[in-house]
């Protein structure tokens, strides 16, 4: 395209601005079908140079031309196009000008970034504007390089930016990138892949589409994509080299997969939607942002072969269009066919199928670039800021400037009046706007572009990225989200950990350890729960541990409880029935005194494991181990002063005996004292340096706290019993060396017996207590008091209470002498 100062109609004869549009003619030709995309960009130049023309407040008395260059999409060509028309010669002769008046003013153009890159590298050496719409490879920012360069659609940086949150915004952690071998795929796919890894996503694989292989490698690619556990692939490709890969994917019956799609080919229609409709339904993508041309439907509408006969590229569009050839067209192959349809010329273009099929979008950046040029001219015309847009400080004139002078003014230039910023920022990029584009399935089949989204680098933090997800379809119009992960999300209760040899992103799940928690999903570790709470089942949470001791509302604790208080009563019964009868001789002869307070002791031996049942607070535990040492040391020392006083009784009977003088309650007495208050010392030690202590035990019994008696010393408890065992020891000792006393009551059988069975049960009690935990520990104790006790109380007083209440006729001194004995068993003989 040229700008003319003359009028559209004698544009031959008039000095040009080249606005250069690339009509993508080897894309057309890759899908065999007229560029209608191509020729719409065509008509969106066309559109926007008459509505200049026609401004009388823009540009007046000028009038913009035009000229059109087809590159081809080759490198050589659009080099060759720009060196010729900066040197005006036919064939291109670099660094020198051949041409009457001006160069032109602005070049638009190429569409594609690697051309796009040759010429701004010639261009940027005389600082000539050049202004792209389709650009978008980010090497193209660096202003050392290309210093006169600028674009009307945004950077991939920003898109790849874009594409990357799309991505972790549904969650797609394993994710596939197909990218053409180019500066536009593969500078893109960069980005992409390292904004996805540093999300702590990962890339199952990226691909390239092979530009210089007629079938762009697709075998090898639909391979990788059919190998790969990966769903979600995101591709920057154009249309026309992601053609021959999409149709190995039909071929091969690949479904299943998403499809993230760049700005290229995300708002195509050059695709036949008909042919790759199941393959593409899903797709979602960044689009250009549509912007408003007002008219521009209604201009384009008009158009028509009859109105515009130099347009020979108005038939091919409307062949394309409306699938009918023109009669008058003898150079057609289908001309005699008469299944071809003609073309009449009252075909209409705004019919619903060919809106379809019309793209606004990169219309739009045409648009802007060509009145991004027309506001330069007009400023550069009307001399704005004159200072620093010419050397010497002068207005330029618009019939006589230099490049670098209208470089100045497409900096600056606004294309709003409500703009408070430059189009162009300081590296020739445009505001970064995207629309986010789902590929939808109306109920004609037809694939629809709908906007879900969108993505505007210039918003508010926190309305950047906005996207509507009730809107978007999936596959077969499942409004669920699909899923691209390596590994399922591990649930609460679980933790991640790594698989050797694979991404972070792969990885397998376990249970939480015992005690520990993971409240989130794919938690990378667990917690564990404070000291007092324990996980539930499931493991996501943290609940209070059970508390557990030996309670009077257990059955065990009850049961214990009032076992003892009823076997505490049976001392007491024998008590008074030893006082009821204390005259009769076996009384007199049981040493009164001491069964009296033997019975008592026996009693509160019973009474005292009552201190072990119920909630171990601070004073119970201070108490119950010395109640019961106590207690206990109490009843062994009057078993063990009776037996002494039994056998210093037989042996004082003797002529000339010596132990006449310890007959009495005196010696009784003393030892009862002695071997009590050494106990009670031994308490009161224990007491003073390691007292014990109510505790909570957690390591018994998961998820269970028992309360319990911490002894403070284990040492001083051992010692205690072990005093217990050794008054214990001598008593039976004793008592066993005296069995044999001449007598037909002989108390010291029944203390002999009684000693046994009380050590017995303490002996069988060590290892059942040091083998028992929590509550069971405490029930052995008391189970060993209540046996110890009840033994004594069976073995020593049973058999002199079942002479009391049964046979009246042995309770006699004769009989107790052992002169009753004998005549009671002549009778027996006789």
């Amino acid at each position: 395209m040229a700008a003319s100062l003359r009028d559209l109609e004698a544009r031959e004869e008039a000095r040009l601005w080249n606005i250069d549009v690339e009509f993508d003619d080897a894309l057309a030709r890759n899908i065999k079908k007229f560029g209608i995309q191509n020729y719409q960009l065509i008509q969106a130049m066309l559109f926007a140079i008459d509505e200049i023309n026609n401004n009388p407040k823009l540009l007046p008395n000028i009038t913009l031309g035009f000229q059109i260059y087809d590159s081809c999409t080759l490198l050589q060509r659009s080099l060759k196009g720009i060196l010729w028309t900066l040197s005006g010669k036919e064939e291109p002769i670099p660094n020198y000008q051949c041409r009457r008046g001006l160069l032109p003013a602005v070049i638009i153009g190429d569409s594609g970034s690697t051309r796009s890159i040759i010429l701004a590298h010639v261009l940027g050496l005389i600082r000539h504007p050049q202004i792209s719409y389709f650009s978008t490879s980010p090497l193209l920012s660096d202003r050392n390089q290309f210093p006169s360069f600028f674009r009307t659609i945004p950077s991939d940086d920003f898109q790849s930016l874009g594409l990357a949150q799309l991505v972790m915004h549904f969650g797609w952690t394993w994710v596939g990138i197909l990218a053409t071998d180019d500066d536009y795929g593969q500078l893109g796919s960069h980005i992409v892949q390292q904004e996805l890894i540093s999300a702590r996503a990962c890339v199952a694989f990226n691909e390239k589409i092979l530009l210089s292989r007629a079938d762009k490698n697709a075998l090898h690619i639909v391979k990788v994509i059919t190998t790969s556990t990966a769903k979600a692939i995101v591709v920057f490709s154009s249309i026309a080299y992601l053609v021959p890969v999409l149709d190995e994917i039909v071929r091969q019956n690949v479904t299943g997969n998403i499809w993230i799609a760049s700005e290229g080919w995300s708002t195509s229609f050059l695709i036949p939607y008909d042919k790759y409709s199941e393959i593409l339904a899903n797709t979602i993508g960044f689009a250009i942002h549509s912007g408003g041309m007002e008219g521009f439907q209604e201009y384009f509408n008009r158009l028509h072969p009859s109105t515009s006969p130099e347009d020979t590229f108005l038939i091919r569009f409307w062949e394309e269009a409306f699938g009918c050839q023109w009669k008058k067209q003898e150079s057609l192959p289908n001309e005699k066919d008469n299944k071809t349809k003609i073309c009449t010329g009252a075909e209409e273009l705004d019919s619903p199928r060919l809106s379809s099929m019309m793209d606004l979008r990169i219309t739009y950046n045409i648009y802007n670039a060509v009145y991004a040029t027309a506001l330069s001219l007009h400023n550069l015309n009307t001399c704005v800021d004159a200072q620093s847009a010419s050397f010497v400080g002068t207005c330029a004139n618009i019939t006589d400037f230099r490049p670098w002078q209208l470089l100045h003014y497409i900096k600056k230039v606004r294309l709003r009046r409500n703009d408070t910023e430059p189009f162009f920022d300081k590296y020739g990029n445009p505001p970064t706007r995207y629309d986010i584009v789902n590929w939808q399935r109306d109920p004609e089949d037809t694939i629809r572009h709908i906007k879900v989204g969108s993505y505007d680098a210039s918003a508010p933090t926190g309305k950047i990225f906005v996207i509507n997800a009730s809107e978007i379809r999936w596959a077969a119009g499942n409004t669920q989200v699909p899923v691209s992960v390596c590994s399922p999300s591990c649930p609460a209760g679980f933790r991640k950990t790594a698989m050797q040899g694979k991404p972070n992103c792969c990885f397998r799940c376990l249970p939480c350890l015992q005690g520990d928690i993971s409240n989130q999903t794919d938690s990378i570790g667990c917690i564990a729960c404070p000291w007092d709470q324990w996980p539930n089942r499931k493991q996501d949470r943290c609940i209070p541990k059970i508390t557990e001791f030996l309670s009077y509302k257990d059955i065990f604790g009850s049961i214990l409880a009032a076992t003892n208080i009823l076997s505490s009563i049976i001392p007491i019964v024998i008590l008074g029935l030893f006082i009821k009868y204390r005259k009769t001789p076996i009384v007199k002869a049981s040493n009164s005194n001491l069964s009296y307070l033997l019975l008592l002791s026996l009693s509160l031996c019973f009474l005292s494991s009552l201190a072990f049942i119920g909630y171990p607070s601070q004073e119970k535990c201070l108490l119950r181990q010395a109640a019961f040492g106590i207690t206990f040391t109490l009843c062994v020392s009057c078993i063990l002063a009776k037996t002494i006083m039994v056998v210093i009784a037989f042996n004082a009977t003797k002529p000339n005996s010596g132990l006449r003088k310890w007959v009495g309650p005196q010696l009784s007495y003393t030892i009862i004292s002695v071997c009590t208050l050494l106990q009670v010392l031994l308490c009161v030690i224990w007491l003073v340096r390691a007292p014990p202590f109510s505790d909570n035990n957690i390591d018994i019994q998961p998820g269970v706290i028992i309360v319990e008696c911490n002894e403070g010393s284990p040492i001083a408890f051992w010692c205690m019993l072990g005093y217990l065992g050794l008054l214990a020891t001598i008593s039976f000792l004793v008592a066993f060396l005296a069995r044999n006393l001449p007598d037909s009551f002989n108390e010291t059988k029944f203390i002999t017996f009684s000693m046994l069975a009380f050590l017995s049960v303490w002996i069988s009690f060590i290892p059942a207590y040091l083998s028992t935990k929590g509550k069971y520990m405490v029930a052995m104790e008391i189970f060993a008091i209540s046996s110890s006790s009840f033994s004594l109380v069976s073995c020593i007083f049973a058999p002199k209470c079942y002479i009391i209440l049964f046979r009246s006729e042995m309770n006699s001194k004769e009989y107790l002498m052992g002169r009753g004995a004998g005549q009671s068993n002549k009778e027996k003989r006789m």
